[in-house]
C-alpha cells in the first residue's frame, strides 16, 4: 500500500482513509504447491493458512456412500488427469460423510498433485483472487486445486453468492482446467425459496413484470455445479456395519486387546455379527443422538473403544454408576 502522508489532505482524514484501504484491500496471496491444504482466515483483508492435515481417513473406512463415493472419485480423477471435470455440490442429511469424503480424497490423491484450499461463505469475496494466485503458478505446476466450502448456503439478503456464481461459470475466463469447487450443503438450492413468492405470482400480488425469474435466480446458483450428490438417511443395517467397521479399526490399535478374553479384533470381522450387548449399546446410542450416521456410528465407536480400554487399566466407571 503507498505511503499517504505525502498527500495534501488533513491528518484525520488521511487516516481515516488508510484505515479504508486496509479493511478493502486483500494482500498479496502466495500458495506453496508443496503445502497439502490451506484455510483462509481474517475475512476479506485475511490471509491463506496452511493446515497440518491428518491423512488417516481413508476412502475405504467411508462406508453406506459407495454410490456417492464412486461419482466423487471419478470426476476427481478427470480433474487430476487433466480431463474436463465438474464442479461438485453436496447435500442431505447431517454426519453422512460429506466434509469426510473430501478429507479422504486428499489422502488417496495428494501424491497425484491434489491439494485442498478451505474457505468459508462469508469470505467467497476474495474467491477471485485465490483463483488468481494459482492460475500464477509456474506452468510445468502439475498441483490441482480443489476450493472447499463446507456448509454453503445463502438468506436472501446475502449478495455474497454472486462471487461465487462468477467464479462457477459466471465470468468470460471461469473455465479453469486447474481448480474445482466442492461445496456441501444441507439445502439443494443453497437460497431459500418461499411460498409465499409462489403465492404472489399465482395471485398476482406481486410488483415484478417478470416474476419467475425471482424464481430462477433462486436455483441458479445451484445450476451451476455441474454434479450433484444427494446424502439420506440410512438404515439400520448400513449404520452397524459402520460401527462394525470402525471398531475392528480402533480394536486393532488397542495395546493386548486379547488379555481380558471378552473381545479381540476378530469379534468386529465383516462376515460376523456385532456381539449382541455391543449391538445394542450402539443402537440405543444412535436413539439418544436421533438418528444414525457414518459420524455417530464412529463417535460410538471411540466411547466404546475408550471405555475398554479404561476397563483394562482397572477404571470400571460402569461398575461404580
Amino acid at each position: 500500500m503507498s505511503d499517504l502522508s505525502n498527500y495534501a489532505l488533513p491528518a484525520p482524514l488521511l487516516k481515516l482513509l488508510q484505515q479504508y484501504l486496509q479493511q478493502r484491500v486483500t494482500p498479496a496471496i502466495e500458495i506453496d504447491p508443496e503445502q497439502l491444504a490451506y484455510r483462509w482466515v481474517g475475512g476479506r483483508t485475511g490471509h491463506l493458512e496452511p493446515l497440518a492435515v491428518n491423512l488417516f481417513l481413508s476412502l475405504d473406512d467411508l462406508q453406506g456412500i459407495d454410490t456417492q463415493k464412486s461419482k466423487l472419485v471419478q470426476n476427481t480423477r478427470q480433474f487430476l488427469k487433466g480431463y474436463p471435470a465438474n464442479h461438485v455440490l453436496m447435500t442431505g442429511t447431517r454426519g453422512a460423510g460429506k466434509s469426510s469424503l473430501i478429507r479422504a480424497l486428499l489422502q488417496a490423491y495428494h501424491s497425484e498433485g491434489l491439494r485442498i484450499i478451505e474457505i468459508a461463505r462469508d469470505d467467497l469475496v476474495v474467491l477471485d483472487k485465490i483463483r488468481a494466485a494459482i492460475n500464477e503458478l509456474p506452468t510445468d505446476c502439475a498441483c490441482r486445486y480443489i476450493v472447499y466450502c463446507d456448509d454453503l448456503a445463502f438468506n436472501g439478503q446475502d449478495e455474497s453468492y454472486r462471487t461465487l456464481k462468477s467464479v462457477l461459470d459466471g465470468a468470460l475466463d471461469s473455465e479453469q482446467d486447474n481448480i474445482l469447487v466442492y461445496a456441501t450443503s444441507n439445502r439443494r438450492h443453497l437460497l431459500p425459496q418461499m411460498m409465499k413468492d409462489n403465492i404472489s405470482i399465482y395471485d398476482g400480488q406481486t410488483d415484478e413484470v417478470n416474476p419467475y425469474e425471482t424464481i430462477d435466480e433462486t436455483v441458479s446458483l445451484s445450476d451451476r455445479f455441474g454434479l450433484w450428490l444427494s446424502f439420506h438417511p440410512m438404515n439400520q443395517q448400513t449404520y452397524l456395519q459402520i460401527v462394525q467397521h470402525y471398531l475392528k479399526m480402533q480394536m486393532a490399535q488397542m495395546p493386548n486387546n486379547n488379555d481380558d478374553g471378552a473381545f479381540s479384533v476378530d469379534d468386529f470381522a465383516s462376515n460376523k455379527e456385532l456381539p449382541e450387548t455391543i449391538r445394542a449399546e450402539a443402537l440405543r446410542w444412535a436413539s439418544e443422538r436421533g438418528g444414525r450416521s457414518g459420524r455417530i456410528a464412529y463417535q460410538f465407536s471411540r466411547y466404546w473403544s475408550g471405555k475398554k480400554l479404561l476397563a483394562a487399566e482397572g477404571d470400571d466407571f460402569d461398575a461404580v454408576k
